[in-house]
């Protein structure tokens, strides 16, 4: 492997402060003399290790979607299937619930400011947005030829209802500062894939 440089250490460090910024105060808000500012160091010293604002963007993004693949993905072990589905949107809820970055979900703050704004970001945020779903959608969709959700379920419509929980959960803790927002996430989420697998959520009828 290998050795990482002192260069490729101070960009990571710039990395870390920018995604934390950027969750806060949007990607159109990093500078280099703002995060200068934030880390103490020269414009200089932060300039030197990005193209461009856009570069600095981007490399934000690239560094938040490592973050997301260690913190959420890769350390889900559950068996292909319903198990894996329901483990891969718990480790979401725990990633967004344990505030890895300041102002919430990365991309949720990402996605809200870009969404209108056509470029390069945006179609980086889109893509990876988009990848995300596709897989909890693949994850249903096996989980249904496996026979643990119901053929009449479509896997697109069950993955489209879990994210909406996940953000709607970042969106009410940041906002409206709800304390109960991820146990709400976490019942809508279990009683959706109750219903999906033909079990009856606890507490309600079938």
């Amino acid at each position: 492997m290998p050795t990482r440089t002192p260069r490729s250490d101070t960009r990571q460090t710039i990395l870390e402060r920018a995604m934390d910024l950027a969750s806060v105060e949007g990607l159109e808000g990093l500078s280099i003399g703002r995060l200068a500012s934030a880390l103490g160091m020269s414009k200089s010293g932060v300039i030197g290790h990005f193209a461009s604002k856009q570069d600095l963007q981007l490399s934000t993004v690239e560094s938040a979607r490592e973050r997301f693949e260690a913190e959420v993905m890769a350390g889900v072990e559950a068996e292909p299937g319903l198990a894996r589905l329901e483990a891969l949107v718990e480790s979401w809820i725990a990633h967004v619930e344990g505030e890895a970055f300041a102002g919430g979900c990365f991309f949720w703050a990402a996605s809200a400011e870009f969404d209108g704004r056509p470029g390069a970001v945006r179609d980086r945020i889109a893509e990876l947005t988009r990848s995300w779903l596709d897989q909890i959608s693949a994850e249903a969709r096996l989980a249904q030829r496996l026979g643990e959700l119901r053929p009449d379920e479509d896997p697109a419509q069950v993955a489209f209802e879990l994210h909406a929980f996940v953000q709607e959960a970042n969106w009410a803790n940041q906002l409206l500062e709800a304390p109960d927002a991820f146990a709400r996430a976490r019942a809508a989420v279990a009683g959706r894939l109750a219903r999906a697998a033909r079990l009856a959520p606890i507490g309600l009828a079938p």
